[in-house]
This record gives structure tokens, C-alpha cells and sequence, in this order.
């Protein structure tokens, strides 16, 4: 995409200028229309197609809602409605995750040649979906009143800041904002702020980390290391933190500049002390949408022991299935849910004990092991590359390659890790908090610097 994504010239300097000038300039009634028609410009940019398609499935959504509404003091037809609607959304998810894959599979059987190859997963197409269940869900169960707006809906579905990365936000959560929501000044730059760390998270550490872990994928069998195994794990663990933290950073900063407050995403999930742990402080507005729609409603952590098992694994191999219809998610996925369940049932006297820093370096170690069947192909290629973090197939311990890209990469590496830790933003805001003019001043030029850079490596 073009001007779809945040770090691109024509969105930096194009887009978001000309959506913020006349979103400021007109009134309060007319700024949800603007907003829902920058973000079907923002989305139609790169996806002309789908974007008549997502619209399609608001307006169904939106039917549904209002039938809903109707028949919500009989509960059984109410849940047939609410059956249908989430069936049809769900049935139309699967097509664009899993078509291209089952087509695949039916050519090495079948013994003529099929033509078609599937639709590509529209962006957002999974967040935009279940955004659209929290809707419908919300209606059914009383939450929220239903929606007569079919712009003000589409807004909640489609609204550009969060689209492409989060955070997931539940429609009991933004009802109140889409019908008014404070602006001030204030708020503004702290908006500014946000988005601009965001895209520095993004642009200078994500994007070039990434390079690091892309050249080591590039290596031939028997030409990893055990060292160069590790760095390209390690690269891939801060780059997607970065990466996903860093659109999450830019959402809630492009949401205060246009008057909405959108919930933190991570926090600090790399410093957990057990899995557990991480994956609560990870992504969690994505999180939060799993336990309100699907464990709580299968009984939760209130269930007997063995039905709580089964939900944990339930809501993994959901959680899985959700990046594609591939082994090595199935396995991911698992894997994270028989970690979890380990903890639950008795790891986690173990870590309870141990000292604080061991727990993060279990932590960290085994959400690493994870992201091997996560950033793979294939199932085997993850096994392989397993095998070569602990010499297993691998070209030595050390070798020259893996030496080269770690002197080459270890400042990148360092900052990166150091900016893993709290005290850094929380630091620097102490300071800033002191107030005067001359902190203001220093605040601005400091941020100027961050966007500059950002935009010299986008431009070059």
C-alpha cells in the first residue's frame, strides 16, 4: 500500500495533513463523516476491492443489529440471530485465511488443474471481523444499545488509525465516543508525541532489526551457526514487539489528535515472569476480546479444572488458526496454550519461588522458542532451525558470518533490549513533567530530531 500505511511519504505528508486541517475546521456533527470517509480513502488506497466488500459486511452487520433488537426479549430467536450473523462474518474470515491454503491443497490431489488461487487477506480483515462479533455480541447481550447509525458503525469497523494494527477495541468501548469525545490542545501533542514514538519504534528499530533477521533466514542448510541462529530469533523477538507497539503507539496517538482515547496495547511484556504473564501484557486489547468472547463463555477460570484446561488450549489454537491454516501456528499456538496450562497447574509454585530475574529469563526463553514455529514456513523448517539454536545441524558454534552480524547489529541490539525496560519512558517523561520553558523547548526539538530521522529512512 501507499498511503495505507502509517510510514509512507504520502500519508505523512498528504494524507493525515489534509484529514487533521479540515477535521479541525468543521463542525462537531460532520467530523465522524470525515473520519469514515479519509479511512474508505485510507483502506480503498491499497485494497479498491475489499473495501466494497467490508462495506457489504457492515451493512449486513448493521441489518443484523437492528433485527436483533427486535426479537431481544425472545431469547431464542435472539440467538439465532446472533448465530447467523456471526457465522456469515466468520464464514467470509475463513474463505480470505484459509482459501488460498485448501486450494493449494486440493491441486496435489485432484488430477485437473484449478485455475483460480484464491482472494488475498484483505488488511485488518481479521480485526475488522472481530470487531464486528463484539458489536453484534454486545447488542445481544444487552451492553450496548444497538447502533442506527450505519456511519457511525462503519466508523467503529473501519476507522483508519486502528485498522491495520490495533489495538481491538470492543464495541462497549467506544460507543460512548462515537457519539462525543473531548478535544483540546493538550491533547493534540500528546497525540503528536505518541504517533511519533510509534513511528520511531517502527521506522529506525523494527525495520532495521528486521534486516538482521531476514539475512539470517537467507542462509542455506548448514551455513547457521549456533550464534547466528540466536541473533535471528533474538531479531525477530524485538522486531515484531516493535513493529506491532509501534502501529499500536501510532493508533492511540492518531486517536487523541482526533478527539478518541484508544487503550495502551503492550506492556512491557518482555520483563513477565512467566508466559502466563507475557501473553496477559501482550497485545492485550486482542487478549481481552478472546476472554470476554470465547473463555468466559465456555465458563472460564470458574470451571472445573479440566474444563479450564481445555479452554486455555481452545482460545491457543483459535489463536493460531487466526495467522493462517498452517501447522507451525497449530503448533505455536499450543505450544503457548500447554505453557500456560503448565504454569496454571503447577509450574507456577516453581516460579513463584525462584528469584525474579530467573522467571524473566524463563519467560523470555520460552516465548522465543515459540516465535521459531511463528516466524517459520513450514513445521519442519522450525524444528530445523530449533535444532541449529542448540547445535543441532548447525555450522559450529561460531562462525565468521555470525561474528560479522553480531558486531554489526550490537548497538542496534542494545539500544533495542535497553528500550525493552520501563524506566526509559518513564524517565524521560519524569524529567519532561518538571515543567519550564526551556524542558518544553528541548521536549519539541527532541521529537523534531525523532521525526526527521524517521523520515530520512523512509525517504532513502
Amino acid at each position: 500500500m501507499v498511503a495505507g500505511l502509517f510510514d509512507s511519504v504520502v500519508f505523512l505528508f498528504t494524507f493525515l495533513p489534509v484529514v487533521l486541517f479540515l477535521y479541525y475546521l468543521i463542525p462537531e456533527q460532520l467530523k465522524n463523516v470525515l473520519l469514515l470517509l479519509a479511512s474508505l480513502v485510507f483502506y480503498a488506497w491499497g485494497e479498491p476491492v475489499a473495501v466494497f466488500l467490508l462495506i457489504g459486511l457492515v451493512l449486513f452487520d448493521y441489518a443484523c443489529g437492528l433485527h436483533l433488537a427486535k426479537v431481544l426479549k425472545n431469547r431464542r430467536r435472539a440467538r439465532s440471530a446472533v448465530m447467523f450473523c456471526a457465522l456469515v462474518n466468520l464464514a467470509l474470515l475463513c474463505v480470505f485465511l484459509y482459501g488460498r491454503t485448501v486450494l493449494d491443497g486440493l491441486r496435489l490431489i485432484l488430477p485437473v488443474e484449478i485455475p483460480f488461487r484464491g482472494f488475498a487477506l484483505p488488511m485488518g480483515m481479521t480485526f475488522f471481523t472481530l470487531q464486528m462479533l463484539s458489536y453484534i455480541i454486545d447488542v445481544y447481550r444487552g451492553n450496548v444499545k444497538v447502533q442506527k447509525n450505519p456511519a457511525d458503525l462503519a466508523l467503529y469497523g473501519f476507522m483508519f488509525p486502528k485498522i491495520s494494527g490495533g489495538p481491538l477495541l470492543r464495541y462497549e468501548e467506544m460507543a460512548g465516543q462515537l457519539r462525543a469525545r473531548q478535544m483540546s490542545a493538550g491533547k493534540v501533542g500528546e497525540g503528536v508525541m505518541y504517533f511519533i514514538r510509534g513511528l520511531s519504534k517502527k521506522v529506525l528499530f523494527a525495520d532495521n532489526i528486521g534486516l538482521l533477521h531476514t539475512e539470517v533466514m537467507a542462509l542455506g542448510a548448514g551455513q547457521v551457526s549456533v550464534l547466528s541462529a540466536w541473533l535471528g530469533c533474538i531479531a525477530f523477538s524485538l522486531e515484531i514487539y516493535y513493529n506491532l507497539s509501534g502501529y499500536t503507539d501510532m493508533a492511540i496517538g492518531l486517536g487523541k489528535m482526533t478527539g478518541f482515547d484508544l487503550p495502551e496495547n503492550f506492556q512491557y511484556p518482555y520483563l513477565a515472569g512467566s508466559t502466563t504473564e507475557f501473553w496477559y501484557k501482550w497485545h492485550m486489547s486482542l487478549g481481552a476480546w478472546f476472554r470476554e468472547y470465547v473463555y468466559h463463555p465456555l465458563g472460564g477460570g470458574d470451571a472445573e479444572e479440566s474444563k479450564q484446561v481445555r479452554n486455555i488450549l481452545v482460545i491457543w489454537l483459535l489463536a493460531g488458526l487466526t495467522h493462517g491454516l498452517s501447522w507451525n501456528y497449530v503448533i505455536w499456538g499450543l505450544y503457548c496454550g500447554l505453557l500456560m496450562v503448565a504454569e496454571k497447574l503447577f509450574l507456577w509454585r516453581l516460579l513463584d519461588q525462584m528469584p525474579a530475574v530467573l522467571g524473566h529469563i524463563y519467560s523470555v526463553f520460552m516465548v522465543m522458542v515459540g516465535w521459531v514455529f511463528f516466524f517459520s514456513q513450514r513445521a519442519g523448517g522450525a524444528f530445523a532451525y530449533l535444532g541449529n539454536m542448540f547445535g543441532a545441524g548447525a555450522n559450529g558454534l561460531a562462525d565468521d558470518r555470525g561474528m560479522y552480524l553480531l558486531v554489526t547489529n550490537l548497538v542496534l541490539l542494545l539500544v533495542m533490549v535497553i528500550g525493552l525496560f520501563p524506566f526509559v519512558h518513564k524517565g524521560y517523561e519524569s524529567i519532561m513533567d518538571r515543567g519550564g520553558k526551556g524542558l518544553a523547548l528541548l521536549n519539541c526539538v527532541i521529537y523534531g530530531v525523532m521525526f526527521l530521522l524517521c523520515v530520512t529512512y523512509i525517504v532513502c
